[in-house]
């Protein structure tokens, strides 16, 4: 039997998965100063965190649990009433041919009415990458559908620069690790203005993940990024959609 046909076969003939649900965080649009997305984190029934999910997957369920994932996310997402986007982390590693692994998807938002250009597909740099043409061929599938690609956690993954050179996502989040302490430190305060301006230059959004502190918020305004995650604004909120204005309120009532 082919690769492709054990993954299918997989999916189709999986036991019920354990238990797991998401948890969803906001990401901030500090120019219009709004809610531009919710990303959808894996969680355990009981709010566990997402390792105590993770490490109950292996290569017997990998196929079946991605596909899960994505059609929680929406489900879930949608039944709380989100207006805007939806981010959704996938395993390029679970994908064994993209048109025939994003139906469930598409099924999933067609069901709940979520048009496919709301939908956003992060990718995590520190997933390892083992066929580069095979993961460009599911980012290039997924744009055909109307769905974004996102780099996540960016520059601190296997390949930085050379994989947004391959893979030319609409999407790139810059880490915590580099976005920490930013204010404090003006090497990693002039990295993320050069990617900032990279971004503008090449036409992709750039997004800082992990902000915890109202200064590092401040200095990468400075350097005219936009998009923001973290702590500061709002924590995961376990199976709700963070409120705008208690995400945003760091903006809109400085300390």
């Amino acid at each position: 039997m082919s690769p492709n046909a054990t993954a299918c076969s997989t999916c189709r003939t999986a036991k019920p998965l354990f238990p797991f649900t998401m948890a969803f965080q906001p990401v901030i649009d500090l120019q219009e100063v709004r809610i531009d997305a919710h990303e959808a984190l894996v969680r355990g029934p009981g709010n566990e965190g997402a390792a105590s999910v993770l490490a109950q997957v292996n290569a017997g369920n990998l196929y079946a649990f991605d596909q899960a994932c994505r059609v929680k996310a929406i489900e879930l997402a949608t039944r709380l009433g989100i207006d805007c986007q939806l981010n959704i982390n996938f395993l390029p590693n679970a994908v064994y041919e993209p048109s025939a692994c994003i139906r469930q998807t598409l099924a999933a938002a067609r069901r709940c009415g979520l048009a496919p250009n709301r939908l956003t597909f992060e990718l995590t740099e520190g997933e390892q990458v083992v066929d580069l043409a095979h993961t460009r061929g599911i980012f290039e599938e997924y744009r055909r559908q109307g769905f974004q690609v996102a780099l996540d956690d960016f520059a601190t993954g296997y390949s930085g620069l050379s994989r947004l050179a391959d893979l030319r996502p609409d999407i790139i989040k810059i880490d915590r690790a580099l976005v920490q302490d930013c204010d404090r430190d003006r090497v990693r305060l002039a990295i993320i203005a050069s990617l900032v301006r990279l971004g503008g230059d090449i036409g992709i959004k750039v997004v800082a993940e992990g902000l915890e502190r109202r200064e590092e918020v401040e200095a990468l305004r400075v350097t005219g990024l936009r998009y923001m995650q973290g702590f500061y604004f709002a924590r995961p909120v376990f199976e709700g959609l963070a409120p705008s204005g208690s995400a945003l309120a760091g903006l809109l009532c400085p300390a």
